[in-house]
């Protein structure tokens, strides 16, 4: 029995096992066929994202690149901006000066005079080539704005020696307009008399230059300047020449032109001896304050001598120079005249100060007897940079009586050039 009941057992296990082997054989083909598919499936997924990471990466690549030709290009315009000021051919260049006074004049009035900026432009093209202007800008009494052309010249640069002017450009006769009057260069707050308008000194021309330099000897130099202009206007009153104007102008009425120029020796650096001259043709264009025209040429002449010396801090100047038209029956004013001035300057830094003194005396004759002047000037300057000072002066005129030009006056100035 007990037997039995163990083999019914062992049949009843067999067959059960029997029955499930089949069962268990068809799960795992199917979970093959499954992973199979899955794999594949995979598979395929793989392959999409690897093509798709490509064409990133590709695309990518691209951009960096594009990137990284533009940041090049960035740098490369960045280095070329940074270097350019070494490498240019075109240089630009601001300078001028300005001016502020102040003037209590016996018999006149006390103001507040001044108010003046003359901004000067350089452009140069490499070392053959340079364009100066310079501006006046000005508030003159009635509050408004004025504004002039001091000058403006092309400078074509011929050699070390040499330079070919063209334009307007300051006369180059005598020391004292080329050289020193911008306000923050002389030492006094006022020019010399008969260094400004209707003058003993021409101011400047429109024409042709030459001018430049050379050295000789071991110190020696020697300077020279030679001109073609239009020349000087003349005006007339009441049958008189009163004035002469040198302006620089772009017609030429009297239809001949001036030949003059300057030469100038330095021996020493310390000492400069100059000598200049000019000869020509001029005409009366104004007459009683009206515009004329037709009045006959007459000549016209430049005379002028100068000198300027250093000795330690003492500094010496002095200038003679005249303009001369001769007389002309058949003119509005028959008689010719004479406009010369000359002056003696001396300037002498106090020791271990920023004081200056200077003193000048000047005989300006005119055929206008009401601009005759004979003046001393004292002047004390404060120097606040090497480019900038306030000036005091103290004028004592002797003129016409009754006439400005006879009245003593007070004088403030502040300048600064840059």
């Amino acid at each position: 029995m007990g037997i039995r009941r163990s083999k019914w057992a062992v049949a009843v296990s067999a067959s059960l096992i029997l029955t499930a082997v089949p069962a268990w054989a068809q799960s795992d083909a199917e979970r093959v066929a499954e992973l199979e598919a899955k794999t594949a499936a995979m598979e395929q997924q793989i392959a999409a994202l690897t093509a798709g990471l490509e064409k990133l990466q590709a695309n990518d690549s691209q951009t960096l690149r594009s990137e990284v030709i533009a940041a090049t290009q960035t740098a490369q315009r960045a280095e070329k901006s940074a270097n350019e000021w070494k490498n240019t051919t075109s240089v630009s260049h601001l300078a001028g000066y300005a001016a502020a006074g102040y003037t209590d004049q016996d018999n006149g009035t006390s103001a507040f005079n001044i108010a003046s900026f003359n901004p000067i432009f350089h452009f140069q093209y490499g070392d053959r080539i340079l364009w100066e202007s310079e501006l006046e800008i000005e508030v003159p009494e009635d509050g408004g704005t004025n504004v002039a052309l001091e000058y403006s010249a092309i400078d074509l640069i011929i050699n070390d020696y040499l330079v070919f002017v063209a334009g307007k450009f300051l006369s180059p006769l005598g020391n004292f307009r080329q050289n020193l009057h911008p306000a923050w260069i002389n030492k006094l707050p006022s020019a010399p008399p008969g260094f400004g308008h209707d003058g003993a000194a021409p101011i400047a021309e429109v024409g042709v230059e030459l001018r430049g330099g050379m050295p000789f000897g071991s110190r020696s130099l020697v300077t020279y300047a030679g001109y073609v202009g239009n020349g000087p206007k003349l005006m007339a009153m009441d049958g008189e020449l009163t004035g002469i104007d040198t302006e620089g102008f772009t017609d030429n009425e009297d239809d001949k032109l001036v030949v003059g120029g300057r030469i100038s020796v330095l021996p020493i650096p310390e000492l400069v001896l100059g000598v200049s001259g000019a000869v020509g043709d001029a005409t009366v264009t104004e007459n009683d304050e009206l515009a004329f025209a037709d009045d006959p040429t007459r000549s016209y002449e430049v005379l002028g001598s100068d000198l300027s010396y250093r000795w330690n801090r003492l500094q010496l100047l002095a200038e003679y120079i005249q303009q001369k038209v001769d007389d002309d029956s058949s003119s509005v004013a028959p008689d010719g005249g004479k406009w010369k001035t000359w002056y003696v300057q001396s300037a002498y830094p106090i020791a271990q100060t920023r004081w200056e003194g200077v003193l000048r005396y000047t005989d300006f004759n005119s055929p206008d007897t009401d601009e005759s002047q004979k003046q001393w000037s004292l002047g004390l300057d404060y120097v606040l940079a090497p480019s900038a000072m306030i000036k005091f002066a103290y004028e004592f005129n002797d003129g016409l009586n009754g006439e400005p030009a006879d009245d003593d006056r007070w004088l403030v100035q502040v300048t600064y050039g840059y």
